[in-house]
């Protein structure tokens, strides 16, 4: 079947400006029908930020002209599929069924062409005229908070926001985005491209207000998002199924093959050294998260996370850009080693009227202190000890009443706090949707599937229990204290550490203030023999020019094992590479990219193995890329320009001169500086290492 490719041509007539706050009445917006076919000719007005949206499983790319008359590069419409909301959240449902494209930065324009690639059956376009202004960069007053540019000061429009915001229990966790625009804005663009965007997220796209809880652009300075408040647990809408309990922090611009400016890097890492320390998080931690629904994840899976993760991790998109991503690690260092010392996951367990046990980590080994005070202020009971792990056990068996709070210091730390709750009565107790995941798992440090997670949902409040049970239904180990928990849905990571290999139990129990109780079993498996599962090249490149043309999946085992290996596309079947018998040690299984008739495209594919040996099977799937085509070159000449095909680095020689140029994109790269192209050579490798033609001129 041939794809549908059309080239629309629509010349934006923006609306007049919205009447909303003194700084934002320059703002204009203005969404047009765009035609399926053919050209379409609107009367002319210009605009700085524009983006699409569309019904149908096609795709869509747009390029935009320039005042001077000079057309960008093609761009993607949908970058960052899965900067929305959560599933079910009701924000932005009036964008139901739409595919969102994200708001792009492109200066003063005048008018946008798309070019629509399969079946699309409608076509919106969305324009955003935000002129530059400068703002006073006064900081929000927070304590230990660092400068931080209100609201009001960028020109955020508070009379098109949605709805009241949302609060999450806690913040667990932080994403961080970039938004995908221009790397080489001035510092009055940088507010201009907020106030766009917020805009955008709101008009366009249908959210209550603009998207991230936080931005920071390339001078380093920080901006206030989403409303309602910096050191509150806003939702927001920046990872679909990972906003509850997400801080969103977008850095403006665009870092595929840009390396984050140093002033941006050093005002993200304070911002999340601020923001996770009021949290009490642990930027280097990793964290259990179930899914709400995202393009990688299907509701209700377990997913880790790193306590500062990219928003590749939770959705289908490149999202922060590689050079941003490979750098989260030491951003999450850097993050740590800021405002120490610090407490982490500070938990109060149990009730009143029994014992109650206090836990958390300290930064270093330092001294704590434990206080419990009533309504009254009135200490009833206190403990202190030294760090790094605080864990002391209060006997409340004689406390009743509300208002009860507890307190732990750490010197120079954020004091985490907490009060006792008053116990509430509900409906009929039910233990329900109790899974592990996997239920296979293997605790042998080579972080794949160490731990596993279990996820249940009780009806009501209720104290809940879990205990690991050997096959004659001995208790071994205490899996979860008996812990005071409120209806819905929980999460408990078991790391099985000090149990030998096989198949176990662990029993839930559950008991409501009335003394009810509910009961509920799951069945794991234990195994070690599978391990450090690894995949080269993560670009797979079959094309037989001596680079990355086989892919080699390696992995060890302790023990002989039958060893299923599978190559699947969106979940479809491709190949099998392996299904045999293996003995203990290290083991390599390669593949040429054939299948059973044919060879497979060129796209995204998972090697999924299967290990199992006499206890079990455990399971580990590993992402790689098929590219075994070569970028492609363009030349025009007016203006000089090089169009490629795909994201590669070139290499010129344009009138005697030697370039390296990088497209982060398929598009068009500018030559800056040459007026009149005498003579050229060019040549182009894409990340898989495939050579372009050479492209010369004349």
């Amino acid at each position: 079947m041939k794809l549908l490719v059309a080239t629309i041509t629509v010349l934006a007539a923006l609306a007049i400006p919205a009447v909303g706050n003194a700084g934002t009445t320059s703002i204009s917006y203005r969404s047009l029908a765009v035609a399926g076919s053919g050209d379409r000719a609107i009367a002319v007005k210009p605009f700085d930020l524009v983006g699409v949206r569309w019904r149908g499983p096609g795709s869509v790319r747009f390029q935009a002209r320039a005042a001077d008359g000079t057309w960008g590069p093609w761009l993607d419409g949908i970058v960052e599929g899965d900067d929305q909301p959560d599933f079910g959240t009701g924000e932005g449902t009036s964008s139901t069924g739409w595919r969102l494209g994200n708001p792009t930065w492109v200066g003063p324009s005048t008018a946008i062409r798309t070019r629509v690639t399969g079946r699309v059956t409608a076509l919106r376009a969305s324009f955003v005229r935000s002129p530059e202004r400068m703002v006073p960069l006064r900081a929000l007053a927070v304590a230990g908070a660092p400068a931080i540019v209100p609201r009001s000061a960028w020109g955020a429009d508070e009379t098109i926001r949605g709805g009241a915001p949302d609060y999450a229990p806690s913040v667990r966790f932080a994403i961080v985005h970039h938004t995908a625009g221009p790397n080489d804005y001035s510092p009055a663009q940088a507010a201009a491209i907020m106030r766009g965007i917020q805009t955008y997220h709101v008009k366009s796209n249908g959210w209550n207000d603009i998207g991230y809880n936080f931005l920071v652009d390339r001078y380093g300075t920080v901006y206030e998002g989403r409303y309602g408040g910096i050191d509150r647990n806003v939702i927001g809408a920046h990872a679909r199924g990972f906003n509850t309990g997400a801080v969103g922090v977008a850095v403006i611009g665009t870092f595929g093959t840009s390396a984050i400016p140093p002033a941006a890097s050093r005002s993200l890492e304070k911002l999340l050294a601020w923001r996770l320390d009021l949290a009490h998080v642990d930027p280097q931690a990793a964290v259990a998260v179930v899914s709400g629904g995202s393009e990688r994840y299907l509701p209700g899976v377990p997913v880790t996370l790193r306590a500062v993760s990219g928003h590749r991790d939770t959705g289908q998109t490149s999202c922060p850009g590689d050079q941003l991503y490979g750098q989260l690690g030491s951003i999450a260092a850097r993050t740590f080693a800021l405002g120490l010392p610090k407490i982490f996951e500070p938990t109060a367990t149990g009730s009143l009227g029994g014992a109650v046990r206090f836990r958390a980590r300290v930064s270093a080994t330092q001294a704590w202190r434990v206080v419990v005070v009533d309504a009254l202020g009135t200490e009833i009971g206190s403990q202190i000890g030294k760090g790094p792990a605080l864990d002391w056990t209060w006997d409340a068996a004689l406390i009743t009443g509300t208002g009860i709070r507890w307190r732990i210091e750490v010197g120079g730390a954020t004091p985490a706090t907490g009060r006792f709750g008053k116990p509430t009565t509900g409906g009929p107790l039910a233990l329900t949707d109790v899974a592990a995941d996997p239920a296979t798992f293997t605790p042998n440090g080579d972080g794949f599937a160490d731990t596993t997670t279990l996820t249940y949902t009780i009806s009501t409040a209720a104290t809940v229990s879990a205990a690991l049970l050997g096959a004659a239904g001995d208790v071994l180990a205490e899996v979860l204290p008996a812990t005071r928990q409120t209806a819905g849905s929980h999460t408990l990571t078991f790391d099985g550490l000090g149990q030998p290999d096989g198949a176990y139990r662990i029993a839930l129990t559950a008991t409501d203030p009335r003394g009810v109780v509910a009961t509920a079993e799951l069945e794991i498996v234990i195994t070690r023999t599978f391990g450090s599962p690894s995949l080269m090249p993560a670009v797979f490149s079959p094309n037989g020019d001596g680079k990355g043309d086989q892919l080699r999946v390696g992995f060890v085992l302790t023990a002989p094992a039958t060893v299923r290996l599978r190559v699947l596309r969106d979940g479809k079947w491709v190949a099998t590479l392996a299904n045999t018998s293996f003995a203990a040690g290290k083991q390599t299984v390669t593949w040429d990219g054939t299948k059973r008739v044919g060879v497979a495209p060129d796209g995204q594919y998972t090697a999924v193995i299967d290990a199992t040996d006499g206890v079990g099977t455990a399971t580990t799937a590993l992402p790689f890329l098929r590219d075994a085509n070569a970028p492609k070159l363009r030349l025009a000449l007016k203006p000089a320009r090089i169009w490629v095909s795909e994201a590669a680095t070139l290499t010129a020689r344009v009138n005697g001169s030697i370039r390296r140029l990088e497209a982060p994109a398929p598009g068009y790269l500018t030559l800056g500086g040459v007026k009149r192209v005498s003579t050229l050579v060019a040549i182009a490798r894409d990340a898989a290492g495939n050579r372009s033609a050479a492209l010369r001129y004349p």
